[in-house]
């Protein structure tokens, strides 16, 4: 924003000096005109000021906020330093949550929502919640599958919250299954196929705490499933998990963009099939 007004200001000036000169100049220079000067300068487009969280994933952000230069499937680095707490309340910037005023109490609580009669739900985190969410999506049995921020301290976080690296949420994905036409053990070869859980809070470009490996269950007969598990997975890696098995927390439902994003058609708007039982290989960034 900053440049644009720059320029515009520039061009006032300009386009003062130009009336001061003769009438005749000006006449027989269309470009010196100040309409056309001032139209011109604000018709460039200006670089947005390079403010995002370091843990700021572009690739999700909604289709109609500008395009970023890299590949979309990049992440910003983490090296990169936060925003400046002045630029911050100068209204540039994501707003960084105060640790101060977080009730921890909330987030940190069980998560009371209720699954469909004869459903159950259990949560996995596995990096980047979009493609996760459409091979659970695919798997027979599952009734609803919800992408969202758990395990944090902070309730009720957006995204650009998460982003920050400062509320420790995970992005996770809900899922609603019938156990009696999905055991969990169909739900947890999906997620251990889905992503590396040898690597800790990063799945490939996407680095940082919202990012890591973990399952969190709502009942003792998921715990003891999820652990058997994953002692399984240590037998056939040369590798240690670093994934989490903890009880299931608040679960705060992800803004509507995120939500199928790749069924729905994602960033390119190419829908990606969630029939069950589809094999299609997933775009993970649409």
């Amino acid at each position: 924003m900053l440049p644009s007004i720059s320029r515009a200001a520039a061009a006032v000036a300009v386009a003062a000096s130009s009336s001061s000169s003769s009438s005749s100049s000006a006449a027989s220079s269309p470009s010196s005109s100040p309409l056309l000067l001032i139209s011109s300068s604000l018709s460039k487009p200006s670089a947005p000021l390079s403010l995002l969280s370091p843990f700021l994933s572009l690739s999700k952000l909604p289709r109609s906020l500008p395009k970023p230069a890299f590949p979309r499937n990049s992440r910003l680095a983490a090296s990169h330093s936060p925003p400046m707490n002045i630029l911050n309340k100068l209204g540039f910037g994501p707003r960084t949550p105060d640790p101060s005023a977080m009730d921890s109490s909330i987030a940190q609580g069980p998560d009371d929502d209720v699954p469909a009669p004869g459903q159950q739900f259990v949560q996995f985190g596995a990096g980047c919640f979009w493609g996760v969410e459409l091979a659970l999506q695919r798997v027979p049995g599952v009734s609803k599958t919800e992408v969202g921020y758990s395990q944090g301290l902070l309730h009720n976080p957006t995204y650009e919250d998460v982003c920050t690296a400062t509320t420790n949420h995970s992005e996770v994905v809900r899922v609603q299954y019938d156990p009696k036409e999905c055991g969990l053990e169909s739900l947890l070869d999906v997620f251990w196929a889905r992503h590396d859980p040898t690597t800790l809070n990063r799945q490939g470009n996407d680095v940082g705490t919202q990012y890591r490996s973990g399952i969190y269950f709502y009942t003792p007969e998921q715990e003891k499933a999820a652990r058997e598990s994953l002692e399984q997975q240590q037998n056939l890696l040369n590798r240690k998990i670093v994934t989490e098995i903890l009880p299931a927390k608040k679960f705060y439902r992800a803004e509507e963009y995120h939500q199928q994003y790749l069924a729905k058609g994602g960033r390119f708007g190419l829908k990606q099939s969630a029939a069950k039982g589809c094999n299609d290989p997933i775009r993970c960034y649409g």
